[in-house]
């Protein structure tokens, strides 16, 4: 499986409709050499433009999902498009969609870890509730967005929910890149999945962005890093790397905390 990883560098200057169709053509141009592109986290007005959220909001199928949706279709690829600030019942949510090559919404996903303690993020947004896995041919995906990069949980959940590679959108400040790196990396390892975490380029409201997009594989090892302003990152997944990975080394047979109890009676 190809996959491609965009990384979007944001201009506070660039209109948002402008921004959209210039992520499309990145989208469309990797028709041929891609089977999944994946673009980071916030990307229509950037991780960290507070201010923006609720005015640049928009509903599930609005204008970005169709933007993308497109491009999608038109690129025949599988498309993780990031994520927008999604306006719902009076709530907004991180919201990340997933685009199957003919341009059907194959899922959806509300960030569950929502960034800001008492501020930004933390306190304008609301938190999802479901985890989300998508299958692709021959790869199913577990989704998950920035911050929940930090919560092993969650990615152990995507595991039993039969997850073996993970997508992971950001929007990373440069200040923390090796977390960044490292607990892609973690995640990897103690899954045994494939990781591919894709952030930003460029500064948002003023936070330097890490970019450094990378993929890791079930082992750990890093198959590909981008630089802070390289805007695309192609790497070449083997999905069967994945099963031989568990099967010679099946550390995940050996949970013991986390599992539900047997029933009694």
């Amino acid at each position: 499986m190809r996959a491609s990883l965009i990384q979007i560098a944001v201009d506070p200057d660039e209109p948002v409709d402008a921004r959209r169709a210039r992520v499309a053509r990145l989208v469309r141009e990797e028709s041929g050499r891609a089977d999944l592109v994946v673009l980071p986290e916030l990307w229509p007005m950037g991780a960290f433009a507070y201010e923006s959220f609720a005015a640049e909001s928009e509903p599930l199928n609005g204008p970005t999902h169709r933007a993308m949706a497109a491009a999608a279709r038109d690129a025949g690829v599988w498309l993780h498009a990031g994520s927008f600030v999604e306006a719902e019942g009076g709530a907004l949510y991180n919201t990340s969609l997933v685009l199957s090559p003919d341009g059907e919404l194959a899922a959806s996903y509300r960030k569950i870890h929502r960034f800001g303690f008492d501020k930004g993020e933390a306190v304008m947004m609301a938190a999802g509730e479901d985890l989300v896995t998508v299958d692709l041919p021959h790869l199913t995906v577990g989704v998950g967005t920035c911050y929940d990069l930090r919560f092993p949980e969650l990615f152990r959940g995507l595991v039993d929910a039969g997850a073996q590679a993970f997508v992971v959108p950001a929007g990373w400040p440069a200040r923390r890149r090796a977390h960044w790196s490292l607990l892609a990396r973690a995640r990897a390892v103690e899954n045994q999945a494939y990781v591919l975490a894709c952030g930003t380029a460029g500064t948002h409201a003023g936070v330097e962005q890490a970019g450094h997009s990378i993929v890791v594989d079930p082992w750990g090892e890093t198959v590909a890093e981008a630089g802070p302003d390289e805007e695309t990152l192609r790497v070449v997944l083997d999905p069967a790397k994945v099963t031989a990975t568990r099967e010679q080394f099946p550390a995940l047979k050996d949970r013991v905390l986390g599992i539900a109890p047997p029933k009694r009676g």
